[in-house]
């Protein structure tokens, strides 16, 4: 059985960091690319970033290019986002998704506010 579980999220200041971390089991982490969404409230689904199988190729949402990093590491069968310069509006629940199938966890609350 597949199963993603998120952690990391916060409340945070506008300019500030966290990073989120996914742990990803029942499926061998290192065979597929894995990606970040996210969902704030009252608005459906929206895409952050991706990363392939062996984490040289990345790519970014433009609302977050520059600001976020997607890494993993696959000896730990772990994804990662670190979120830095955050904004209001990048307050949302956070997804880890898995290719293919999209399983996803089920998210880390980030809430950016003062």
């Amino acid at each position: 059985e597949v199963q993603l579980v998120e952690s990391g999220g916060g409340l945070v200041q506008p300019g500030g960091s966290l990073r989120l971390s996914c742990a990803a089991s029942g499926f061998t982490f290192s065979n597929f690319a894995m990606s970040w969404v996210r969902q704030a409230p009252g608005k459906g689904l929206e895409w952050v970033s991706s990363i392939n199988v062996g984490g040289g190729i990345t790519s970014y949402a433009d609302s977050v290019k520059g600001r976020f990093t997607i890494s993993r590491d696959n000896a730990k069968n772990t994804l990662y986002l670190q979120l830095n310069s955050l904004k209001t509006e990048d307050t949302a629940m956070y997804f880890c998704r898995k290719a293919i199938t999209l399983d996803r966890g089920q998210g880390t609350q980030v809430t950016v506010s003062s």
